[in-house]
């Protein structure tokens, strides 16, 4: 299986006649990942953007792979729900096959290696983290199939105010409390400064013994009540003026057509 080009001669025609291509729906993104004493954290945000529209503003970024695989996804929302879905069905079989628990780099072995064969037409950037036998694991995947081993990293539209609060306080060994806490302020970070970030901050704790995935973990941007009542009196607004709609009646009236025989006329409607 693979793309279809067949329709790119008339979406280019389309778009000569000014009519817009459709757009996908993007995660716009801030997702980040982080190594701490007992195992990986990854954070999200919660908005996805469908060009200067929010398309959905509790959109679920983290996602599962294995029981200790989780995945953070950035780039275009069906791409990182597919992609990620497809590798968790594969690397659950390939468990079953050789007898044991799945390692985080056999999924992101599987991931990079499907990226890599479209080329970056897939678009899916992604934050792997895990605990397996040889210990926490933390890797960022791109589209186009290059991959990084780190000890924290970020990625998406807001990857760069994520890693400015990284730089700023990541130390090795962290206890959980204050990773947790670090890989939310950093969300945040991208939330109020990234315009394709926003809403509610997710979290997903890694440790040997399983996963806890935390949605709503923060909500920076909770809409508070209604202080007061907004009613206004009648007239408060300036009419401008008063336009009269008046009614026509249809008549039909004889019309002579010049050089027409004797007696020619045609009806027409006035």
């Amino acid at each position: 299986m693979g793309f279809d080009f067949s329709n790119h001669q008339r979406n280019a025609f389309l778009e000569s006649r000014g009519i817009a291509s459709a757009k996908a729906t993007s995660t716009g993104t801030t997702i980040v990942g982080l190594k701490y004493a007992d195992g990986v954290i990854l954070g999200a945000d919660t908005r996805a953007t469908q060009g200067p529209i929010v398309a959905d503003k509790n959109c679920e970024k983290i996602h599962y792979i294995a029981p200790n695989i989780w995945c953070g996804g950035a780039g275009t929302a069906a791409d990182t729900e597919f992609v990620t879905g497809m590798v968790s069905s594969q690397l659950e079989l390939h468990s079953m096959s050789v007898g044991r628990t799945a390692r985080v780099v056999t999924a992101m072995t599987l991931l990079k290696q499907h990226l890599f064969k479209y080329q970056g037409h897939v678009g899916a950037y992604l934050i792997v983290g895990g605990v397996d036998p040889t210990g926490p694991q933390l890797m960022s995947i791109h589209a186009h199939g290059s991959t990084d081993k780190l000890p924290y990293t970020c990625l998406g539209s807001g990857s760069l105010n994520a890693m400015a609060i990284f730089e700023t306080r990541w130390r090795a060994d962290m206890p959980r409390d204050e990773a947790m806490e670090l890989v939310a302020d950093a969300i945040k970070s991208g939330i109020f400064n990234d315009l394709g970030s926003g809403s509610n901050v997710d979290l997903a704790v890694i440790t040997k013994d399983g996963t806890e995935v935390f949605r709503g973990y923060e909500k920076p941007n909770e809409r508070g009540a209604r202080e007061g009542r907004y009613v206004y009196r009648r007239g408060t607004t300036k009419r401008l003026g008063k336009e009269t709609l008046l009614k026509f009646d249809v008549q039909t009236v004889p019309v002579e057509v010049v050089g027409g025989g004797v007696g020619d006329r045609m009806e027409v409607d006035a």
